[in-house]
């Protein structure tokens, strides 16, 4: 669904040739930080489209390794101060950006697992992680087999690109889609960042109980980097597939997890980079 709070109006001035221009009105994707805190402690500032926060305040926690199950956490609430220095101040009602996850009593939290820097970008991937070999030790591989027809890969770039109101209207929102076996769309997120968009599709799944992601395939409206399949991985998810190119990363670390990833997927045309694909 399109959050309301996802898009900007402005106006801009348009070129034509090199000579005349006018005054017209754009729509640009929002981008805002997100400080998502557990029991009141400051975990990580995302910059992210406002929308659909919870799910990604706990995907994000999900795929750090902080959360296993929905059970653990109690309620997730918008907090009405921020911290500014010593000084608390109001959060406008229009401009939430401080989420808390309140844990349900008794689950203790392995801080040592968080990776991240306190701070993320929408653009950075990678480059957020302390460290590498701490992500690729911290989630089991895929260990059942599973391969998914070529025919349903095919169609599901036609599926994601119509759940895409918010780059239809901005054109800068990527998107994660999450499918079933036989090609069926069974959530979409989009968002400035690839890593958001994912996490809030992994948080989708969290929220309603449906981990580890088994027999489901993810598509990615951008290139895939190692943080998208690690991200993949914690959710369980056995076939990664994009519109765009993999990294050297992402394929090394498919294949070592037993992942399924493909790349380049324009129709019944992509590449294989890991994993094997039914007739």
């Amino acid at each position: 669904m399109f959050s309301e709070k996802a898009t900007r109006a402005i106006r801009v001035t348009r070129v034509e040739g090199m000579e005349a221009s006018e005054e017209v009105d754009d729509v640009l994707a929002a981008e805002e930080p997100l400080e998502i805190r557990v029991d009141g402690r400051s975990v990580a500032v995302v910059m992210r489209t406002p929308g659909h926060d919870r799910e990604l305040a706990a995907g994000f926690l999900v795929t750090e390794g902080i959360l296993r199950r929905r059970d653990e956490v109690l309620d997730m609430v918008y907090c009405a101060m921020r911290r500014k220095g010593d000084v608390d101040e109001a959060v406008p009602e229009s401009r939430e950006n401080v989420l808390d996850v309140l844990l349900a009593p008794g689950v203790e939290v392995d801080w040592s697992r968080l990776t991240r820097n306190v701070f993320t970008s929408s653009s950075c991937g990678i480059c957020s992680k302390a460290s590498i070999e701490a992500v690729r030790g911290q989630f089991p591989a895929i260990e059942a087999p599973w391969t998914v027809r070529r025919a349903v890969l095919a169609a599901l770039p036609e599926q994601l690109r119509a759940a895409q109101a918010g780059f239809a209207a901005t054109g800068g929102l990527h998107a994660s889609g999450l499918f079933d076996a036989e090609g069926r769309l069974i959530v979409a997120r989009e968002d400035v960042g690839r890593h958001n968009a994912l996490d809030k599709v992994v948080g989708h799944a969290f929220l309603s109980e449906r981990l580890p992601l088994e027999e489901q395939v993810l598509l990615v409206s951008g290139r895939v980097s190692f943080e998208i399949m690690q991200k993949a991985l914690a959710a369980g998810v056995p076939c990664v597939a994009a519109i765009s190119a993999p990294t050297s990363a992402a394929v090394e670390f498919a294949r070592a997890s037993g992942q399924t990833l493909v790349g380049f997927l324009r129709g019944a045309r992509m590449n294989v980079y890991a994993g094997t694909l039914a007739g």
